[in-house]
């Protein structure tokens, strides 16, 4: 949550990420669980920002600022409950990534994704709640493939792609069930 306005009003985007903040926690052992109903339901009627900010202050670690992954050749996998930054530095040569934001803790609603990719692969993994804009590459022999092409009124995370594609793929998922 923003701590520089505090007063403005909480979006339910903004409630939903706080109620999966504190049941990482709770799934973690840093809540019982009669304080995480209490929580939870202070979350789910809060109006402001600085409410919400108040519930996860002393939980949830500041994501760093910017994940660095350099990939040459195999597999980089990033799932679970990871943390997402406000920003990734993704530099791949004949590898594969995968950024999996299903169980994912956001906490800002723009993530940039700052790309150099040659004879790579990136698989985003997301909901439909996730917009993913790659207006930024360039492409050179490249592949874009996105189901978040309709712009969604108040999404709940917006990655930005920018930077260079050579004979690389993007490719945008919705979870397996």
């Amino acid at each position: 949550m923003s701590d520089d306005l505090p007063d403005l009003r909480a979006s339910h985007g903004d409630r939903d990420r706080v109620v999966d903040a504190l049941r990482i926690a709770a799934g973690d052992g840093r809540l019982d669980a009669e304080e995480l109903d209490t929580r939870l339901e202070r979350a789910l009627s809060a109006r402001t920002l600085g409410e919400l900010a108040g519930l996860t202050a002393d939980l949830v670690p500041v994501a760093p600022d910017v994940l660095v992954v350099e990939q040459g050749g195999g597999k980089y996998v990033k799932e679970g409950p990871w943390r997402v930054p406000a920003r990734i530095r993704l530099r791949t040569q004949h590898g594969r990534v995968t950024l999996d934001f299903t169980r994912a803790v956001i906490t800002a609603s723009v993530l940039r994704i700052d790309a150099e990719m040659v004879h790579s692969k990136l698989f985003i993994v997301g909901s439909p709640g996730i917009v993913v804009d790659a207006d930024g590459l360039n492409r050179t022999y490249s592949k874009v493939k996105l189901l978040s092409k309709d712009a969604v009124a108040d999404p709940l995370l917006r990655i930005e792609l920018v930077g260079t594609l050579v004979h690389a793929k993007i490719i945008e998922q919705r979870p397996r069930r």
